[in-house]
């Protein structure tokens, strides 16, 4: 009998449990071990947002996974050994023959803890955001991102276009601003796509301030590292993203802060039967720049490595690899969403391609959705 642990009941994670409990027989074991006991579809928060969903409707219990001979283990991971391929969780030591670290990215509440503003990465500040913008009369909306890098790169930018969009239905000419650290949104996808898409938000109105930084929050006003203020009525951020603490500590993570791959197409790390997908890892790209961490890569990751530890365990199927394939819904709005896919490990450059946007995109955001939730859970 072998057992393959699993670290993380995000994307990356439940499609690898699934992949494996089906490609491998039920003599072997299979563990998902989060300290949540609920796993979020992270797309849809931009929909608790502008009050087309709830919180409930987005949320999946992990322990459903027991009905599918997945053994989920609720509880924070006290110490992780990648060499002995041990897992400390809860002061039980967990030992596999095989390890997938799938964590994502651990992210900051520090501005919303000091009651500054509404963080758009967790339910709890998505809520509290709407009930804001359902009671907003008049003012200035500022959109920030904390710093670099942070999951989802087209997030900021759907936020405020609907945020604008909300905000027009209630008859509210919007006043919003747009603060990112980055030279321009989505800016690994290429120039092209780039442009576009501060076009679209440029063109709604919408304030855009590239390359600007946060210093301090102080009193509704925000002071960049390059000295220029601004005042805001209603704040909605990105929050820090950081590698979590307990795979911080291990050899795993270099410089970067994220876990290094030893071979960007396996998702093998430096230990032998230890594998890394998601938004924990740092998977630099032929231009020097990162994978973006989105939830598609960790699907796509999550079934190659899948595959490939089923094909070691059982000796059947052939080995397959993690291509740099992604694709991206963009919420635009007013029903309307844009939609890019392309490849990110094409050299020299990646090669993306943006569709026109309109209302199918939307719908089949919305499809997706319900695929997803329905599919794995």
């Amino acid at each position: 009998m072998k057992t393959i642990i699993i670290l993380g009941g995000g994307v990356g994670g439940i499609v690898t449990a699934n992949d494996l409990r089906k490609k491998i027989g039920r003599e072997h074991k299979i563990i998902v071990v989060d300290r949540e006991q609920k796993h979020l579809f992270a797309s849809s928060l931009l929909w608790v947002m502008n009050g087309t969903r709830k919180q409930k409707t987005i949320s999946r219990q992990l322990d459903t996974l027991n009905k599918k001979g997945i053994e989920f283990v609720n509880g924070n991971i006290e110490k992780f050994d990648p060499a002995n391929k041990e897992v400390t969780v809860n002061g039980k030591v967990l030992k596999g023959d095989y390890i997938v670290v799938a964590l994502g990215a651990e992210i900051s509440d520090s501005l919303e803890i000091n009651n500054k503003g509404y963080n758009i990465y967790t339910p709890e500040g998505s809520e509290g955001l709407y009930k804001a913008l359902s009671q907003f009369k008049s003012g200035k909306v500022v959109v920030m991102v904390s710093s670099l890098p942070f999951k989802c790169p087209a997030a900021p930018y759907e936020a405020v276009l609907l945020i604008n969009s909300l905000l027009l239905k209630k008859g509210i000419t919007p006043d919003i601003e747009l603060y990112s650290p980055e030279v321009g949104p989505m800016g690994v996808a290429g120039k092209k796509l780039s442009a576009m898409l501060r076009g679209i938000v440029e063109a709604k109105g919408i304030k855009y301030f590239p390359e600007y930084q946060v210093a301090t929050i102080e009193n509704k006003s925000i002071k960049f590292n390059n000295e220029v203020s601004t005042t805001y009525d209603l704040l909605a951020y990105i929050p820090k993203h950081q590698c979590p603490k307990v795979i911080k500590d291990t050899e795993l993570v270099d410089e970067s802060g994220w876990v290094k791959i030893a071979n960007s197409n396996t998702l093998e790390t430096k230990f032998a039967g230890v594998f890394a997908i998601g938004d924990i890892t740092n998977i630099p790209l032929v231009q020097g720049k990162p994978l973006p961490k989105a939830g598609v890569f960790a699907h796509y990751q999550a079934q190659t490595v899948a595959n490939n530890i089923a094909v070691e365990i059982t000796g059947k199927g052939t080995l397959k690899q993690f291509t740099g394939d992604g694709m991206c819904f963009i919420e635009l709005g007013d029903g309307k969403a844009g939609f890019a896919k392309g490849n990110f490990y094409a050299e020299p450059l990646p090669t993306i391609k943006m569709f026109m946007p309109g209302f199918h995109w939307h719908l089949g955001k919305i499809l997706f959705e319900k695929m997803f939730l329905s599919k794995w859970f």
